[in-house]
Protein backbone atom coordinates (compact mmCIF):
# COMPACT_ATOMS: atom_id res chain seq x y z
CA UNK A 1 0.00 0.00 0.00
CA UNK A 2 1.22 3.48 -0.87
CA UNK A 3 2.06 5.59 2.22
CA UNK A 4 -0.11 8.41 0.87
CA UNK A 5 -3.11 6.07 1.10
CA UNK A 6 -2.09 4.58 4.44
CA UNK A 7 -2.88 7.14 7.12
CA UNK A 8 -5.67 9.68 7.26
CA UNK A 9 -5.43 13.00 9.05
CA UNK A 10 -7.68 11.58 11.75
CA UNK A 11 -5.44 8.53 12.30
CA UNK A 12 -2.33 10.70 12.46
CA UNK A 13 -3.89 13.24 14.83
CA UNK A 14 -5.35 10.56 17.10
CA UNK A 15 -1.99 8.79 17.31
CA UNK A 16 -0.21 12.12 17.89
CA UNK A 17 -2.41 12.81 20.93
CA UNK A 18 -1.09 9.62 22.53
CA UNK A 19 2.35 10.61 23.80
CA UNK A 20 3.62 7.05 23.38
CA UNK A 21 2.73 7.20 19.66
CA UNK A 22 3.58 10.84 18.99
CA UNK A 23 6.85 10.19 17.12
CA UNK A 24 5.28 7.37 15.09
CA UNK A 25 2.35 9.59 14.08
CA UNK A 26 4.70 12.38 13.07
CA UNK A 27 6.75 9.90 11.05
CA UNK A 28 3.57 8.84 9.22
CA UNK A 29 2.81 12.49 8.48
CA UNK A 30 6.31 13.20 7.16
CA UNK A 31 6.30 10.07 5.00
CA UNK A 32 2.89 10.94 3.62
CA UNK A 33 3.41 14.66 2.89
CA UNK A 34 7.12 15.38 2.63
CA UNK A 35 7.40 14.77 -1.12
CA UNK A 36 4.57 17.21 -1.93
CA UNK A 37 6.10 19.89 0.26
CA UNK A 38 9.57 19.25 -1.15
CA UNK A 39 8.44 19.80 -4.74
CA UNK A 40 6.35 22.86 -3.88
CA UNK A 41 9.36 24.50 -2.24
CA UNK A 42 11.78 23.25 -4.90
CA UNK A 43 9.79 24.93 -7.66
CA UNK A 44 10.01 28.17 -5.68
CA UNK A 45 13.71 28.17 -4.70
CA UNK A 46 15.15 25.81 -7.37
CA UNK A 47 18.20 24.83 -5.30
CA UNK A 48 18.09 21.30 -3.79
CA UNK A 49 20.08 22.17 -0.65
CA UNK A 50 17.96 25.24 0.10
CA UNK A 51 14.85 23.13 -0.47
CA UNK A 52 16.01 20.43 1.92
CA UNK A 53 16.76 23.04 4.58
CA UNK A 54 13.33 24.61 4.15
CA UNK A 55 11.53 21.25 4.21
CA UNK A 56 13.30 20.46 7.46
CA UNK A 57 12.24 23.85 8.87
CA UNK A 58 8.65 23.23 7.78
CA UNK A 59 8.45 19.88 9.53
CA UNK A 60 10.14 21.21 12.67
CA UNK A 61 7.47 23.89 12.77
CA UNK A 62 4.79 21.25 12.16
CA UNK A 63 6.17 19.13 15.02
CA UNK A 64 6.23 22.13 17.37
CA UNK A 65 2.70 23.23 16.48
CA UNK A 66 0.79 20.07 15.58
CA UNK A 67 -0.82 19.92 19.02
CA UNK A 68 -2.41 23.32 18.28
CA UNK A 69 -3.76 22.28 14.85
CA UNK A 70 -7.48 23.11 14.95
CA UNK A 71 -8.65 20.85 12.14
CA UNK A 72 -10.21 23.68 10.13
CA UNK A 73 -8.66 22.24 6.97
CA UNK A 74 -6.78 19.14 5.93
CA UNK A 75 -3.34 18.76 7.49
CA UNK A 76 -1.58 19.03 4.13
CA UNK A 77 -3.15 22.46 3.50
CA UNK A 78 -1.99 23.63 6.92
CA UNK A 79 1.51 22.36 6.08
CA UNK A 80 1.43 24.11 2.69
CA UNK A 81 0.61 27.34 4.50
CA UNK A 82 3.64 26.91 6.76
CA UNK A 83 5.78 26.03 3.72
CA UNK A 84 4.53 29.06 1.81
CA UNK A 85 5.31 31.44 4.66
CA UNK A 86 8.77 30.00 5.29
CA UNK A 87 9.63 29.94 1.58
CA UNK A 88 8.56 33.54 0.98
CA UNK A 89 10.46 34.62 4.09
CA UNK A 90 13.53 32.75 2.81
CA UNK A 91 13.31 34.47 -0.58
CA UNK A 92 12.86 37.88 1.06
CA UNK A 93 15.87 37.29 3.34
CA UNK A 94 17.92 36.19 0.35
CA UNK A 95 17.02 39.42 -1.40
CA UNK A 96 17.89 41.55 1.64
CA UNK A 97 21.05 39.63 2.52
CA UNK A 98 22.51 40.01 -0.93
CA UNK A 99 21.46 43.65 -1.17
CA UNK A 100 20.13 43.07 -4.64
CA UNK A 101 16.66 43.64 -6.03
CA UNK A 102 14.26 40.71 -6.09
CA UNK A 103 14.51 40.69 -9.88
CA UNK A 104 18.19 39.76 -9.58
CA UNK A 105 17.32 37.01 -7.09
CA UNK A 106 14.88 35.69 -9.69
CA UNK A 107 17.67 35.91 -12.28
CA UNK A 108 19.92 33.87 -9.97
CA UNK A 109 17.19 31.23 -9.66
CA UNK A 110 16.76 31.25 -13.43
CA UNK A 111 20.50 30.75 -13.92
CA UNK A 112 20.43 27.77 -11.55
CA UNK A 113 17.50 26.36 -13.46
CA UNK A 114 19.19 26.80 -16.82
CA UNK A 115 22.46 25.26 -15.63
CA UNK A 116 20.56 21.98 -15.54
CA UNK A 117 22.06 20.62 -12.35
CA UNK A 118 19.14 21.56 -10.10
CA UNK A 119 16.13 20.42 -12.10
CA UNK A 120 15.70 17.42 -14.33
CA UNK A 121 13.19 17.66 -17.12
CA UNK A 122 12.65 18.15 -20.77
CA UNK A 123 12.93 21.49 -22.52
CA UNK A 124 9.23 22.28 -22.16
CA UNK A 125 9.28 21.64 -18.40
CA UNK A 126 12.32 23.86 -18.00
CA UNK A 127 10.73 26.56 -20.15
CA UNK A 128 7.57 26.38 -18.01
CA UNK A 129 9.67 26.72 -14.86
CA UNK A 130 11.47 29.71 -16.41
CA UNK A 131 8.08 31.30 -17.15
CA UNK A 132 6.91 30.69 -13.59
CA UNK A 133 10.03 32.37 -12.22
CA UNK A 134 9.11 35.56 -14.09
CA UNK A 135 5.85 35.86 -12.12
CA UNK A 136 5.48 38.09 -9.08
CA UNK A 137 5.82 36.01 -5.89
CA UNK A 138 2.13 35.90 -5.02
CA UNK A 139 1.11 34.84 -8.53
CA UNK A 140 3.88 32.23 -8.51
CA UNK A 141 2.63 30.76 -5.23
CA UNK A 142 -1.00 30.73 -6.38
CA UNK A 143 -0.13 29.25 -9.75
CA UNK A 144 2.01 26.47 -8.29
CA UNK A 145 -0.44 25.51 -5.57
CA UNK A 146 -3.31 25.44 -8.04
CA UNK A 147 -1.57 24.03 -11.14
CA UNK A 148 0.82 21.48 -9.66
CA UNK A 149 -0.82 20.65 -6.36
CA UNK A 150 -4.44 21.13 -7.48
CA UNK A 151 -5.47 22.77 -4.24
CA UNK A 152 -9.07 24.02 -4.39
CA UNK A 153 -9.57 27.79 -4.37
CA UNK A 154 -11.52 27.60 -1.11
CA UNK A 155 -8.54 25.97 0.63
CA UNK A 156 -6.13 28.44 -0.99
CA UNK A 157 -8.30 31.24 0.33
CA UNK A 158 -7.83 30.01 3.89
CA UNK A 159 -4.13 29.20 3.40
CA UNK A 160 -3.23 32.56 1.87
CA UNK A 161 -5.82 34.74 3.64
CA UNK A 162 -7.13 35.99 0.31
CA UNK A 163 -10.57 35.94 -1.28
CA UNK A 164 -11.45 33.23 -3.78
CA UNK A 165 -12.11 35.91 -6.41
CA UNK A 166 -8.67 37.45 -5.92
CA UNK A 167 -7.06 34.01 -6.18
CA UNK A 168 -8.91 33.20 -9.39
CA UNK A 169 -7.82 36.53 -10.86
CA UNK A 170 -4.23 35.96 -9.74
CA UNK A 171 -4.20 32.47 -11.27
CA UNK A 172 -5.73 33.76 -14.51
CA UNK A 173 -3.15 36.55 -14.81
CA UNK A 174 -0.34 34.11 -14.03
CA UNK A 175 -1.56 31.65 -16.66
CA UNK A 176 -1.77 34.43 -19.27
CA UNK A 177 1.77 35.63 -18.46
CA UNK A 178 3.09 32.08 -18.66
CA UNK A 179 1.33 31.51 -21.96
CA UNK A 180 2.81 34.73 -23.36
CA UNK A 181 6.28 33.78 -22.11
CA UNK A 182 6.05 30.33 -23.69
CA UNK A 183 4.99 31.83 -27.04
CA UNK A 184 7.62 34.59 -26.95
CA UNK A 185 10.46 32.20 -26.03
CA UNK A 186 9.89 29.33 -28.44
Amino acid sequence: MNIEDSYSDEEILTAFEDTSKRELAFNWLVQRDQKKIYWFIRRMVIDHEDTNDLVQEVFIKVWNNLSTFRGESRLIYWIYRIATNLTLTFLDKKKRKSWIPLLQVEDELLNKLQSGKYINGDAIQIKLQEAILTLPQKQRVVFQLRYYDEIPYQELSVMLSTSVGALKASYHHAAKKIEKYMIDHQ
